[in-house]
């Protein structure tokens, strides 16, 4: 067998920082320049070039890294601001129409460069990958590869927007971060940065005042940055605002080039559906190789190197040793045409979570272990989708509803969500307020949103269906949906579902522990589809699908399947006011009183992606 080969370190590195690139429109985007080096001195010679475009610091230390462990190995590296934001001029708003066309003009600027062979690689995280996407529908020459580390397919359907509910948790912290590090309006006023400052003590207060108004939110002092974040809020159709390449692939995915593209996300962060939607739409259009790899993490660069992901461990094992050497063994075998290997391995590789021994480790954590499992396709062809069926004793079954069987009530005041603890976001900058990963599912002092530890099925505006002790190991992996038949008396209203993995009761855990692993909403005005809304007749019947993220998880012999159906999981989603009124603007409220129905002519259940022992 032939020996894999890679890139070995072979130089030092040149650095020329703060290089004016020009858009087509004039304006000046910051960018840094890594070059092999030896001596200090660029080596002469051309060398593939690997590009990062980023909103979040072209100096940020993990960019750096990055950067130099590249161009020791033989590599130019290009580091940018985008638009707008740290050292870059122009105005920004998030993943505006102009990230293609930016992207382009940067490629065609690199390609002219004496140190460009001619082919470039893109690489990034979030921001980072939507842009990516935007610059390869304007096709610029030299793109040759592509590294696409947990960012947005559709930010309508996932990640910003929701089935019609707004992501609060992702975006609000988002919003609020950006204006604090590279934001204009604060960085040359030192006045109006100390009142910024000032408003974070007040954060908990404003939570209190939702939905937010502009010119009275705690982003009035950066007054662009409150623009966007309303436009988000309030753009709750899916109209052209939400369509053009920047924020949304799934509408051109038809024009994608055909290139190697490499993909990673993680079943806690907020991007795990696009991902795999992304993958199946690429796989089915590109005769190039198309890579994925999911992990058990939230979202980020740092959590990598982490066994851990909330209050829960999984194990050695869990941990991507070095996101460098992957990304390395990409591009060489596509920018320097060596052979690393990375074509021997199926398409797929994830992480499967459970089969942990469920005991509490030294630093706290919940020990629920898991493995790594290479796969050939998404979903697996060998998925059961099995339905369990939702009982009105609060029971979860593979066994169908009577006939007869009367369905669940309860009532959802807008006043009093339920809170979100865990699940599929961000870490951000405001843990007081919200927190990814997986955590046991009860009220944490630690949180404002919480106003008990009480477990969250003892909410009397939470059902939990739950399913006899498992006799033997149920493998869950796959796209998760959750069907429905429900009424209500409001015009509007929204219902949750959530997937939980309970462990049983054990020494280190005397309650249990029931550890989330999906959830998803629908806001009932968009039951119909997301151009426009359309108000409920109160006590009508209606079936609906919730479609919460994919998940990886063994369910071990004796722990519970358990789904939680509601009307809230805030912050994570905004709370529908339930009075069919403009959404993001109103503030008035109403209660709504919910029906679940759960019969034969009506079986409200979850469907399952069973992996075969």
């Amino acid at each position: 067998m032939t020996p894999h080969q890679g890139s070995a370190i072979q130089f030092d590195v040149h650095e020329r920082l703060h290089v004016r690139v020009a858009a087509r429109d004039g304006v000046s985007l910051a960018t840094d320049v890594y070059l092999p080096a030896r001596g200090g001195a660029p080596v002469a010679g051309r060398f593939p070039v690997l590009m990062e475009r980023t909103p979040y610091d072209k100096r940020r230390p993990v960019l750096v890294q990055a950067a130099r462990y590249f161009a020791r190995r033989g590599y130019a590296v290009v580091m940018q601001d985008v638009r707008g934001r740290f050292r870059s001029e122009g105005d920004w708003y998030f993943l505006s129409a102009v990230e293609g066309p930016d992207g382009h003009d940067t490629m065609s600027w690199i390609t002219r460069q004496p140190w460009c062979d001619g082919k470039v690689g893109t690489m990034g995280l979030s921001y980072t990958t939507a842009n990516q996407q935007a610059l390869a529908l304007e096709h610029p020459a030299g793109l040759a590869a592509q590294f696409l580390c947990d960012g947005g397919y559709n930010y309508f359907h996932r990640t910003l927007r929701h089935a019609g509910a707004m992501e609060l948790g992702v975006l609000l912290p988002y919003a609020l971060r950006m204006a604090r590090y590279g934001g204009r309006e604060l960085a040359g006023d030192p006045v109006r940065r100390r009142a910024f400052e000032r408003t974070f003590d007040d954060i908990r207060q404003w939570i209190a005042h939702l939905p937010l108004r502009e010119g009275e939110s705690p982003l009035r002092l950066a007054p662009s940055y409150e623009r966007w974040f309303m436009d988000m809020q309030c753009n709750a159709d899916y109209t052209d605002y939400w369509k053009h390449p920047g924020v949304n692939l799934q509408e051109h995915v038809d024009r994608y080039p055909d290139l190697p593209v490499y993909m990673q996300t993680s079943w806690y962060g907020h991007h795990v559906w696009a991902t795999t939607e992304r993958f199946k739409a690429l796989r089915e259009r590109l005769a190039s190789p198309v890579r994925m790899l999911i992990g058990h993490w939230t979202h980020g660069y740092d959590d990598y190197a982490r066994t851990w992901c909330g209050e829960v461990d999984f194990g050695m094992d869990a941990m991507l040793d070095s996101l460098n050497d992957l990304r390395l063994a990409w591009f060489d075998q596509f920018l320097k045409g060596l052979d690393t290997g990375v074509l021997e391995h199926p398409p797929v590789r994830l992480f499967v979570m459970g089969g942990g021994d469920g005991r509490r480790d030294d630093d706290g954590r919940m020990r629920h272990g898991g493995r790594w499992r290479d796969e050939q396709e998404w979903p697996l062809a060998r998925t059961r989708f099995t339905p369990w069926y939702l009982h009105r004793d609060g029971t979860l079954s593979e066994t169908p509803p009577a006939p007869d069987a009367a369905p669940s009530r309860y009532t959802f005041d807008p006043r009093d969500p339920v809170p979100t603890v865990g699940g599929n976001t961000q870490n951000p900058m405001l843990p007081r307020l919200i927190q990814g990963g997986a955590f046991d599912q009860r009220g944490r002092a630690d949180l404002w949103v919480c106003r008990d530890t009480l477990p969250l099925a003892a909410r009397p505006d939470v059902l939990a269906f739950r399913s006899a002790p498992l006799a033997r190991d149920l493998e869950v992996t796959g796209p998760i949906t959750v069907r429905l038949w429900v009424a209500s008396s409001a015009a509007d209203t929204d219902f949750t579902a959530k997937l939980i993995d309970e462990h049983p009761p054990s020494e280190d855990y005397p309650e249990g522990f029931a550890m989330n692993l999906a959830d998803g909403i629908l806001r009932m005005r968009y039951r119909n589809g997301f151009e426009r809304g359309e108000p409920m007749t109160p006590g009508e019947v209606y079936a609906v699908t919730i479609e919460p993220q994919a998940t990886g998880n063994l369910f071990r012999a004796g722990h519970r399947i358990r789904i939680d159906v509601s009307s809230s999981n805030f912050p994570h989603f905004d709370v529908n006011p339930n009075t069919g009124g403009p959404l993001g603007r109103d503030r008035d409220t109403r209660l709504a009183h919910q029906v679940l129905f759960h019969d034969a002519a009506r079986p409200s259940h979850v469907v399952l992606p069973v992996i075969p022992a």
